[in-house]
């Protein structure tokens, strides 16, 4: 039997093929449903529970397919940490290449409500995060937050045009191996922050599957953005001692790596366009 503890602890997160039940809502991110704002939010902060927002949300014809909530040591603050919620339109659901508005709120004050266009690649079920110049839309906890976060969930829909001509831009530049190498360091560099890197640039760029084997630049981002993010890469540390690369779990690393790398795939596009 799996003590509190440790399920308190677990990474929480799920993703289906299908729009999320309540039901399963409620076992991963239980802060999105919340009955109240956390004490250490002032009689100004307006308090209304995620749910509430997301079963709006879904009359408008936005579902969610994943959801995660941050991990937190203190216990009273599991019911209003940070949670994530990936949303499809009902018109958007199949396809290679799927549209995602990212949705983030909390309710102990590290958050916003936060609307991100983001893209779920169904070959390595990658969660994409574009950069922010695509739209990313802020709701503070004051004022219509339904109707703002509704307005935001379309104003996210109406950058997805762009980000998919830049993603066929991407499918359409060919790159060179020391070209695919020099964004492979460039990845390593943002995530280990200039610390010693416990894998080669070459590992980052191998492919997990054979449709990735491209020399384009979607596949070779997605191939670094995989391997970056889910991790399970054999290397070794500063010290020489055999280890393994972490999957990033959390929603802010994930985010902003997720962006980062986004953002040097953008700039390598406009470098060889």
């Amino acid at each position: 039997m799996i003590s509190f503890a440790n399920r308190y602890r677990a990474p929480s997160s799920i993703r289906q093929n299908r729009p999320l039940t309540n039901d399963e809502l409620q076992r991963i991110v239980p802060s999105a449903f919340s009955s109240e704002k956390h004490d250490s939010r002032s009689e100004r902060y307006t308090y209304i529970p995620t749910i509430e927002i997301l079963d709006r949300l879904r009359e408008e014809g936005f579902q969610p397919f994943y959801a995660t909530q941050s991990r937190t040591r203190d216990i009273e603050k599991r019911e209003f940490t940070k949670h994530l919620l990936r949303l499809r339109r009902h018109d958007q659901i199949a396809g290679k290449e799927v549209p995602e508005i990212i949705l983030l709120n909390s309710h102990d004050g590290s958050s916003s409500y936060k609307m991100i266009p983001g893209m779920f690649r169904q070959i390595c079920t990658n969660g994409l995060v574009a950069w922010k110049d695509f739209g990313e839309i802020r709701v503070p906890h004051k004022g219509d937050i339904v109707g703002q976060v509704i307005e935001g969930a379309y104003t996210v829909m109406d950058t997805f045009d762009t980000v998919i001509e830049n993603i066929d831009i991407m499918k359409g530049i060919q790159l060179t191996e020391p070209e695919q190498r020099l964004l492979s360091v460039a990845a390593l560099e943002y995530k280990y922050d200039g610390t010693h890197s416990p894998v080669t640039p070459d590992q980052l760029l191998q492919a997990r599957r054979w449709e990735d084997r491209g020399l384009d630049l979607w596949s070779t981002f997605n191939r670094i953005q995989e391997n970056v993010i889910k991790g399970g890469i054999s290397g070794k540390t500063a010290k020489g001692k055999r280890t393994k690369t972490r999957e990033v779990t959390g929603i802010d690393g994930d985010v902003k790596l997720n962006q980062a790398l986004w953002k040097m795939a953008e700039e390598f596009a406009r470098l060889k366009a």
